[in-house]
């Protein structure tokens, strides 16, 4: 199970945490209150009938997920992320079992609604992607400020209305801990793999960066202190270039430091190979803030699919290389040559 060690932890802790308050509770009413006999079994019963119902409180979470995952994992969904999701193709075994996991979680946690317009399987799947891909390296990310995730059936206006053919908002966070999301734009994302543009991974950065109290581009949750002056350094120098036009960086991004931060992490797990190529120091303060090595780790599945007995693509799937094109249209031929 996910996270096994974490729940046999936070197991202990709340028992122990339970016990205390227990303990606490009843050697409150002893102190101020007349000692007699009907106190001192107040006291006694509180520290006896109290853990229970706390453990109960405190776990309540962890519960919760592991009803989840005790149900099997729909078939419909491990097909979407094989042909709809490159990042899962760059994953082991144990780490595909993991991404599952959390997958089932998440979708088991929030609640996804359609406004005049279905939500699908896919839909489901690019969205808990959109979510997970960014925080896969933190084991117990919670998107607890997330309270539902509306998915628009196109781009809207500032006044949320999405039958203005001129709406080009893709994507939205803050309003009421909702996050909105054009449709037909999440799944272009991850239909095109390397164009430096993923809205669903966009706003799901936001909501990162919102953990720690403020959306300002300054993750201070992800890293530590060193990391996190570091970026603001590279966040300024990439900020400068980009104003005075040296720059190829999505221009939205200089709207602000949050808007920086969430173009350049799109660019980061879109396309890490240009980039590293292009911007070494900010593809490294990146890696470091995310834990994750995009390139390396996209490399090391691509250089698998040329030795026998390695990691297996299908013709229809997305080519690991980033190209956007299926396997078979793309390094498939570049392996028979």
């Amino acid at each position: 199970m996910i996270h096994s060690n974490t729940h046999s932890k936070t197991k202990n802790i709340s028992i122990t945490f339970s016990i205390i308050i227990s303990f606490l509770t009843g050697l409150f009413i002893l102190v101020f209150s007349e000692i007699k006999l009907s106190n001192i079994i107040i006291s006694i019963s509180a520290v006896i009938l109290l853990p229970y119902p706390l453990f109960l409180y405190f776990t309540r979470k962890y519960r919760r997920r592991k009803k989840i995952l005790s149900q099997p994992f729909n078939p419909n969904y491990e097909r979407l992320l094989n042909e709809k999701i490159q990042f899962y193709h760059t994953l082991d075994e144990n780490q595909k079992k993991e991404f599952k996991q959390r997958v089932q979680i998440f979708l088991g946690e929030t609640l996804i609604t359609g406004i005049e317009t279905n939500v699908d399987d896919e839909i489901r799947i690019l969205v808990a992607c959109s979510a997970i891909i960014p925080v896969f390296s933190f084991k117990d990310w919670d998107y607890s400020e997330l309270s539902e995730v509306l998915i628009y059936p196109s781009d809207f206006d500032e006044s949320f209305d999405f039958n203005n053919k001129g709406g080009n908002i893709l994507g939205m966070v803050g309003i009421g801990g909702a996050m909105v999301l054009s449709k037909p734009s999440l799944k272009h994302g991850f239909k095109v793999n390397n164009d430096k543009l993923n809205v669903g991974i966009h706003e799901f950065i936001h909501k990162i960066d919102e953990k720690d109290g403020s959306i300002d581009g300054i993750p201070e949750k992800m890293a530590d202190r060193k990391t996190i002056n570091k970026w603001r350094e590279i966040m300024e120098i990439e900020m400068k270039k980009m104003e005075d036009g040296d720059s190829e960086i999505n221009p939205y991004g200089l709207t602000n430091t949050a808007e920086f931060f969430a173009v350049v992490s799109e660019y980061f797990f879109e396309n890490p190979e240009s980039l590293k190529r292009k911007h070494s120091e900010l593809y490294e303060i990146l890696s470091k803030i995310y834990k994750q090595d995009t390139l390396t780790t996209y490399k090391k599945i691509l250089k698998s699919m040329f030795i026998p007995g390695g990691n297996k693509i299908g013709r229809n799937q997305p080519c690991p290389c980033g190209s956007g094109k299926k396997y078979k249209k793309c390094c498939l031929n570049k392996k028979h040559k």
